[in-house]
C-alpha cells in the first residue's frame, strides 16, 4: 500500500511540473517557436503585452501593434536578445530595456529624441535601429554602446551628425535627414567606420579634415546634397578627399567644377553608377526630391513589409545600395545592408550566458536599414535576420510530455478503483 502510494505521488509531482508548463508557456495570441523562447506576437493590435510571455525569452517581435508606451515592461525578460517593437505608436525607445539585448529595432513609431539613458547601459547592443521616426537629436554618451555595429537614424530630422557615436562602430545610416552640419571631432574616433550613408540632405560643404580619420572607410554616399560647388573656400576640401580616398563615393559633388576635373561628369557614367542597383537608387531619389523636396510628418502603416537580399557590387565585401520600398516620406532612397558574423559569448558581461551553457555559435545577422525581413517565417517585419535554435537539454519537448502525463493519470484511476 505505501508503494502505492509512493508511486501515485511521484505521478502526481510529474503531473504538476510538466503538463501545466505544457499548456501555459505560448501566449495564445502569438506564435512560439525554438522551446517557446522565440515569441512572435506582430500584427495583433495589442495595446499592452500578452499573458503567458515566459521571462528566458530570447527572441520578442511586438511589431505592428498600437503600443504607445513599454516602459518598465521589458526588464525582467534578462535573456532577450532581439527585440522588434517597430509599426507601433511609441514616442520613447522604452526605459530600462533589458542590458543582454544585441538587437533593438524600433522603426516607424513617434519617437523625437533618443535619451543618452535609453542607451547608456546597453554594453552588448550591437544593432540599433530608429529609421523612420521624428527624431530631432540623438543624445550618446562617450564610452558606452562598445559594442555597437550597426546605427540607423535615416528618414528622421537630425539637423547634426551625432558626436559621441561608438568608437567601435562599423555601419552609421544618416541618411534622409536635414543635416547640414559636422561639429569638429565628431567623426574623428570611428576608425572602425566602413559604411557611412549622408545622402538627401542639406550639406552644402563638409567641414576640413572631418573625414580625414575614417581610414577604413570603404563605401560613403554624397549624392542630392545642395553642394556650394561655387565657393571656393570650403567646397575645395570634400572634392579633394573624394579624389584621393579609396572609399567607394557614391554621387561625388560638383564633377563639373575645374578642381574637380578628375571626377567623372554625369554624363560619363563610372563602372559602380552603370550597375542597375545604383541606376534604381538615383532614379528614386530624384523622384523622392521633385516630388517631396521636404519630409512630411510620418503617419502610421501598417503593411507587412518584405526585403529581399541584394548583391554586393563588384567583387569587394562592403554593404550594396537598394531603393527602398514605400513609406510616409515617399520611396526610401538608400539603405544600408550588412552582414555581421555573431559569436554567442559572455565577453564584456559574464553575467548574460545563456542558460544552456552551449559552446560558442557563430551565426549570421544580415543586416537591412528601414527595411523589415522575414525571421524565418516568425515575423516579417523584423529587420534582421539571427538564425539561432537554443535547445535546452533534459527538458522533454510538448510532445513527449503528454503521454507521460495520460500514463499517469491512467495509473492513477487504476490505483483509485483498487482501493475502492
Amino acid at each position: 500500500m505505501e508503494y502505492q502510494i509512493l508511486k501515485t505521488s511521484t505521478c502526481l509531482l510529474v503531473l504538476l511540473i510538466f503538463i501545466p508548463a505544457g499548456l501555459g508557456i505560448c501566449p495564445s495570441s502569438c506564435k512560439c517557436s525554438g522551446n517557446d523562447r522565440n515569441v512572435d506576437c506582430s500584427g495583433r493590435n495589442l495595446t499592452v503585452l500578452p499573458q503567458g510571455l515566459q521571462d528566458n525569452l530570447t527572441y520578442l517581435n511586438l511589431s505592428f501593434n498600437q503600443f504607445v508606451d513599454l516602459d518598465h515592461q521589458l526588464t525582467r525578460f534578462t535573456n532577450l536578445r532581439t527585440l522588434d517593437i517597430s509599426n507601433n505608436w511609441l514616442k520613447n525607445v522604452p526605459a530600462h530595456l533589458p542590458k543582454s539585448l544585441w538587437e533593438l529595432y524600433a522603426t516607424n513609431n513617434n519617437i523625437k529624441v533618443l535619451q543618452k539613458l535609453d542607451t547608456a547601459y546597453q554594453w552588448n547592443l550591437r544593432v540599433l535601429d530608429i529609421s523612420r521616426n521624428m527624431v530631432e537629436r540623438a543624445v550618446l554618451i562617450n564610452n558606452t554602446l562598445s559594442s555597437l555595429k550597426f546605427l540607423n537614424l535615416s528618414s528622421n530630422k537630425l539637423w547634426t551628425v551625432p558626436t559621441n557615436m561608438p568608437y567601435n562602430i562599423e555601419t552609421v545610416d544618416l541618411s534622409n535627414n536635414f543635416l547640414s552640419q559636422i561639429l569638429p571631432g565628431t567623426l574623428v574616433r570611428l576608425q572602425h567606420l566602413t559604411s557611412l550613408y549622408l545622402h538627401n540632405n542639406k550639406f552644402s560643404y563638409i567641414p576640413d579634415k572631418a573625414f580625414d580619420q575614417l581610414s577604413q572607410l570603404q563605401v560613403i554616399t554624397l549624392y542630392n546634397n545642395p553642394w556650394s560647388c561655387s565657393d571656393n573656400q570650403t567646397i575645395p576640401y570634400v572634392l579633394q578627399w573624394v579624389q584621393g580616398t579609396a572609399a567607394r563615393v557614391l554621387g561625388a559633388p560638383c564633377a563639373e567644377q575645374p578642381w574637380a576635373s578628375t571626377v567623372p561628369a554625369p554624363g560619363q557614367p563610372t563602372a559602380l553608377d552603370s550597375s542597375p542597383i545604383i541606376k534604381g537608387t538615383k532614379a528614386a531619389d530624384r523622384e523622392a526630391s521633385a516630388a517631396a523636396p521636404e519630409p512630411t510628418k510620418v503617419t502610421k502603416t501598417h503593411k507587412q513589409l518584405k526585403a529581399k537580399e541584394v548583391p554586393p557590387l563588384g567583387s569587394q565585401s562592403p554593404p550594396a545600395l537598394f531603393p527602398g520600398t514605400d513609406s510616409p516620406d515617399g520611396p526610401q532612397e538608400a539603405a544600408a545592408t550588412r552582414t555581421i558574423l555573431v559569436q554567442d559569448s559572455t565577453e564584456g558581461n559574464a553575467s548574460l550566458a545563456p542558460a544552456t551553457g552551449s559552446s560558442t555559435t557563430p551565426m549570421t545577422l544580415s543586416i537591412t536599414s528601414g527595411m523589415p525581413t522575414n525571421y524565418s517565417k516568425m515575423p516579417q517585419s523584423t529587420t534582421a535576420t539571427l538564425r539561432k535554435e537554443e535547445a535546452t537539454p533534459g527538458v522533454p519537448s510538448r510532445a513527449s510530455r503528454w503521454p507521460m502525463g495520460l500514463l499517469c493519470l491512467a495509473l492513477l484511476h487504476a490505483l483509485a478503483l483498487a482501493m475502492d
